[in-house]
């Protein structure tokens, strides 16, 4: 799933080409990835994009009043082309959801891949409009996420600090990738209890947040879009890589699954030797 800095990326990429150009067609071919219907999708064509920002790990453009916002979900991209076809694309099934072409020729394509359909395509007034950004935490890459904006957030919240860094009502912009990876840099178990956290613990988790979205971001500025998940991939050091040795002490990453996703740790950085369970049991192994 795109995730902070890989949206972040995006914002960045699509900034650069689209704002100043004028849509000239938006073909929608996903029927089941828009969510909102008024204005039409059509209600973009004429306008010039004046803006792209992101929000969380939502994508957002503005044409004039009307707004362009995009989740990726899980298997959604953003595919952008110099010269896109002047007619309609093609019928029939394929990760075609939207095809938005400028004036020019030059547009991109917003598609999604396998058989899991979640990908969001709204058209609104003001991104507030969409449920999934209202609801939306502080951003991690925001000034004013500070140290004791992070520690309130934690107070009393008896959750792991797993789910909690997952939580967008939380903080903006971490799935579940990267809390792996922030937990692993911040030398944590992610079963470990929030509001437990001591103020040294806090002040470190804090930190290494910032540094890791970062640093993540650094890695991916200037990149095409093609490349933009494989240096995700390759700049991941547990999340993804069960079995393999942890880059940092050598013992062999761990998994935890879940029904539809996994989470990824090193026994020795984070749970001081222990394998946790799986979660179907439910349980830290003691």
């Amino acid at each position: 799933m795109p995730e902070l800095p890989e949206v972040e990326s995006l914002e960045r990429f699509l900034a650069d080409r689209v704002v100043g150009g004028t849509v000239e067609r938006v073909y929608a071919r996903a029927v089941h990835a828009l969510k909102t219907y008024d204005p039409p999708v059509t209600a973009l064509e004429g306008l010039a994009f004046d803006d792209v920002r992101r929000y969380g790990k939502f994508l957002a453009m503005r044409a004039g009043d009307v707004w362009l916002v995009m989740h990726l979900a899980r298997a959604g991209w953003v595919r952008w082309q110099d010269e896109l076809p002047e007619g309609p694309p093609k019928g029939g099934k394929g990760p075609l959801a939207l095809r938005v072409r400028l004036a020019g020729g030059a547009g991109f394509d917003v598609t999604e891949a396998g058989t899991q359909k979640h990908l969001a395509v709204y058209v609104v007034r003001d991104p507030q409009d969409v449920p999934g950004i209202a609801r939306l935490g502080p951003d991690p890459l925001d000034a004013g996420f500070t140290p004791e904006v992070f520690a309130a957030l934690l107070d009393g919240e008896r959750r792991q600090i797993k789910g909690v860094l997952r939580d967008q009502s939380v903080i903006a912009g971490i799935g579940n990738a990267y809390s792996d990876e922030i937990l692993h840099a911040a030398k944590m178990s992610p079963f470990k209890l929030a509001a437990t956290l001591t103020p040294e613990e806090t002040a470190r988790l804090y930190e290494v947040i910032g540094t890791t979205l970062a640093d993540a971001v650094q890695r991916s500025r200037g990149l095409p879009l093609r490349d933009l998940k494989a240096e995700k991939k390759s700049g991941l050091r547990v999340h993804g890589r069960t079995g393999q040795p942890c880059p940092v002490c050598g013992d062999t990453v761990r998994e935890v699954s879940y029904r539809d996703s996994s989470l990824q740790y090193c026994p020795t950085c984070q749970t001081g030797g222990r394998p946790l369970a799986d979660r179907r049991m439910s349980r830290l192994l003691k």
